[in-house]
């Protein structure tokens, strides 16, 4: 297709990107829909440790962690 004569060639796509994984997904064979699990479930362990990490260092669990330490401190916990 072409833009009223600006030379360009527009396409468009199909299917989103997610809907080519979807699609590419579908003819997996089960183990390797396992593989992708196993991938997908350490992607998200990763992913879900560097929100915690960057949280951190940007001193937004020290509310948390000093509530916790109160609570252990007057008996309302235990120490792990």
């Amino acid at each position: 297709m072409e833009a009223f004569g600006s030379g360009r060639v527009w396409y468009i796509p199909l299917m989103t990107k997610l809907e080519e994984i979807e699609a590419a997904i579908t003819r997996l064979s089960p183990q390797e829909i396992a593989k992708l699990r196993e991938w997908l479930d350490e992607l998200d362990a990763r992913l879900f440790d560097e929100k915690i990490e960057h949280d951190a260092k940007a001193g937004k669990l020290d509310k948390h962690s000093a509530e916790a330490r109160a609570n252990l401190k007057a008996g309302r916990g235990e120490e792990l």
